[in-house]
């Protein structure tokens, strides 16, 4: 399959990559622009697994306000230097992520951040919806393994599917933009405010404290 010069720029504008690497990208996929775009991720992840080891100290807090002042975010977008702070893709991303935890409510950033305790509590869960399967306890155990995967993929922002391209995820985004711009980008932490989250829980406690005060005066 050949490309034209029209496909180099329409896979650049796709992938942000520069017009030679997508060139490069096309004639190594014989001008296939779904596996052109993979290659170029593929390039990126390389190159990024080689600045894992640096120290990315410069970058920005992003902010999101959704809904009239509904639910806020904050997520802290690191790289190496100030000049890539101040790029328009580094911008851009840090406005994605922020975008992708309102929409998406990830708890943690990865995987390696949810606690053991909360990783064997959904494990036996997944345990005991196949205990009555018949299988032995070292398949169901694999099984609950798997199911983790996604319980990962729901719950950690960098495993997310973007909310913009469901195809990609988010880890994918920062990989890219490391390639792109030769520095180590990392998501250091983010949060995301809810008005009003856990008030009606903590009235409902104060409720049946009150329930209990008074049911205990009874018998005084």
């Amino acid at each position: 399959m050949s490309f034209t010069a029209k496909d180099v720029q329409d896979l650049r504008e796709k992938s942000g990559a520069g017009m030679m690497d997508c060139k490069k990208a096309l004639t190594a996929t014989d001008g296939d622009m779904a596996k052109a775009e993979v290659w170029l991720r593929e390039k990126g992840m390389a190159s990024a697994a080689k600045r894992t080891g640096r120290v990315a100290a410069e970058g920005a807090v992003f902010s999101y306000i959704h809904m009239g002042g509904k639910i806020g975010v904050l997520v802290e977008l690191n790289c190496e230097t100030d000049f890539v702070a101040r790029g328009e893709k580094f911008q851009q991303l840090g406005k994605d992520l922020c975008l992708q935890v309102c929409s998406a409510a990830p708890r943690w950033l990865r995987r390696e951040e949810v606690p053991q305790d909360v990783i064997e509590a959904e494990k036996d869960i997944y345990r005991k919806q196949i205990a009555d399967s018949g299988k032995p306890a070292n398949v169901i155990d694999k099984i609950a393994d798997g199911k983790m995967n996604k319980f990962f993929e729901d719950n950690c922002l960098l495993e997310q599917p973007y909310v913009k391209e469901p195809k990609t995820k988010v880890n994918d985004l920062v990989t890219l933009l490391s390639g792109q711009v030769g520095e180590k980008i990392d998501v250091r932490r983010m949060a995301r405010f809810v008005l009003g989250e856990g008030i009606e829980k903590k009235q409902t406690d104060l409720a049946a404290d009150v329930a209990a005060a008074l049911e205990q005066s009874k018998g005084h």
